[in-house]
């Protein structure tokens, strides 16, 4: 007789991370597949391949970019999966806004591609980002609060703070992309605004130890 606590159905760990692990596998291969093929008139020359190559400066920036985003977001799913010993329904549920806009960044990274310097592509890229860091950051903090990984869940919350950091650092990049065409070149630097943006909210949201307590109201009893 199997005696083994058999999941929830529908709250299984492995299926979640097979079609998470899929979704971002799909999406980061459509990342190259956006990417414009030479044709034969270029392909005649050195000098008309060399050409097109430069003409396509930006969709190759923009390939880099959103590839490299996609697997650090990927890569700290993957960390966090391997804490969670137990799915619940809003852990679940919010996977489903998360990996839309994981499927979806291919699109505005094509756009952004085709012109890298205009604004309304970089906000819809950076746009993008914000949401999905914000969504991963909301299933961590699901995760921490309702009990669902092994050990002290304060480590998760400080990674939780990484990701809201993140999401403000690209929301930003979205409103200064229409001042500075070259906004885009602070998502390079997004891991520092985890770094310094989770440091500044872990420490907004833990209260400080020389704070005084609130007094306790006087019952009237001993």
């Amino acid at each position: 007789m199997d005696n083994r606590v058999r999941p929830e159905p529908g709250l299984s760990c492995e299926r979640l991370v097979f079609f998470t692990d899929a979704l971002f596998a799909i999406a980061m291969t459509l990342l190259a597949v956006e990417l414009e093929r030479p044709g034969a008139d270029e392909l005649s020359s050195a000098r008309g391949l060399g050409r097109f190559l430069l003409d396509q400066r930006g969709s190759y920036v923009a390939f880099a970019l959103a590839f490299c985003l996609l697997w650090s977001v990927w890569r700290r799913h993957h960390k966090l999966m391997d804490e969670v010993v137990v799915l619940s329904k809003w852990f679940v549920g919010w996977h489903a806004p998360f990996l839309l806009l994981v499927a979806f960044l291919p699109f505005p990274t094509a756009v952004m591609g085709a012109s890298i310097t205009n604004p309304l592509a970089q906000s819809l890229f950076a746009s993008t980002m914000a949401a999905m860091v914000w969504c991963e950051a909301v299933i961590k903090e699901v995760a921490a609060g309702a009990g669902l990984v092994e050990g002290d869940p304060t480590r998760i919350r400080r990674h939780a703070d990484g990701s809201w950091a993140v999401g403000a650092w690209f929301l930003l990049s979205a409103g200064l992309a229409w001042l500075v065409p070259y906004a885009f070149v602070m998502w390079f630097i997004a891991p520092l605004a985890a770094t310094t943006g989770g440091a500044l909210l872990g420490r907004l949201r833990t209260p400080h130890p020389d704070r005084p307590e609130p007094p306790t109201p006087d019952t009237g009893k001993p």
